[in-house]
């Protein structure tokens, strides 16, 4: 009877083994969790005044709606991650991927862009997952949400005046190719010193994943349009996928704070005034973080129940 391979990079013994997670592991975890929901909390403390003021503007309806939008929209992006994942070699079921994503996109909050991937490392370890293969799906996942953003942007928002963003699309579909794709991984992981990835990317993971994220962008417009129904659903969707978008370019600001507000104040000012706009976006802003942690919460309950 032939070994199990052994990988590389520490992960489990046997590609799709989970492992038993140490003491000290899980406490590095807990404490991972609890500063992360420190500064999403800080991130609703510091604007508080102006996030009341914006939210009195909103029925109890309207705020319910857009939360409901915007854990839709978290949902394509946990999918376009999974399909990710499963086209690369590790296909996970639903509630143990939601919970890996979900708990680890909280990571976004702490400042330094590295947090969310290595929670995600860390935890896809314990399902078999090789570090490897979670680095590449969640990096994979920027170049996947700009196509698409920009794409969303383009349509909703007018060639005349978004036209400039054609500049990036060539590098974008460039970037998207699974060839080119499966090439600079691997170039990473031999200068790393890794071995490769066992299953390159095809078009076909990389086409559905592509779908998924489209759903994502109408679903965040939905939520935009139940905050400021006067600039009409059309407009919201691009106007929030071109404040993201600006917003995910910044690696060092801790998701894209200050930045895709100040975009997207901008962005809405052909229909609102400076300070209806601010109250928009800090609203939106407050919806996310809050649609983040419901999605943290619930997939890791669900995860949770699966185990016992």
């Amino acid at each position: 009877m032939s070994a199990d391979p052994v990988l590389d990079d520490g992960d489990a013994a046997a590609e799709g083994v989970p492992r038993r997670r140490s003491p000290a592991r899980r406490l590095l975890r807990y404490g991972f969790l609890a500063v992360a929901l420190g500064f999403g909390g800080y991130a609703v403390a510091k604007q508080w005044d102006a996030v009341v003021a914006g939210f009195a503007r909103l029925s109890w309806g309207a705020l319910a709606a857009s939360l409901v939008a915007v854990v839709a929209a978290l949902l394509g992006a946990m999918l376009t991650w999974r399909t990710l994942l499963a086209d690369l070699g590790s296909p996970l079921p639903a509630r143990p991927a939601a919970k890996v994503f979900f708990v680890g996109q909280l990571g976004k909050y702490i400042p330094g862009a590295v947090w969310p991937v290595l929670a995600q490392m860390e935890m896809g370890r314990d399902l078999g997952v090789p570090r490897a293969r979670s680095a590449a799906a969640f990096f994979l996942m920027m170049p996947i949400q700009l196509a698409t953003g920009l794409l969303v942007t383009l349509v909703t928002l007018g060639w005349n005046q978004y036209g400039w963003l054609l500049l990036f699309v060539p590098l974008l579909l460039v970037l998207l190719e699974p060839k080119v794709v499966n090439a600079v991984i691997g170039y990473v992981l031999r200068r790393l010193g890794r071995e490769p990835l066992e299953r390159p990317l095809t078009r076909r993971g990389m086409l559905t994943a592509l779908g998924w994220a489209l759903a994502g962008w109408i679903a965040y417009g939905v939520h935009l349009y139940f905050i400021a129904p006067q600039v009409g659903p059309i407009f919201a969707v691009g106007a929030f996928a071109l404040s993201w978008c600006l917003g995910i370019l910044t690696f060092v600001i801790p998701a894209g704070a200050g930045v895709r507000e100040a975009a997207m104040v901008v962005v809405l000012a052909p229909h609102l005034d400076s300070g209806a706009a601010i109250a928009v976006a800090l609203s939106s802003r407050i919806v996310i973080i809050i649609g983040d942690l419901i999605c943290a919460g619930l997939a890791g309950i669900a995860a949770r129940r699966d185990s016992v």
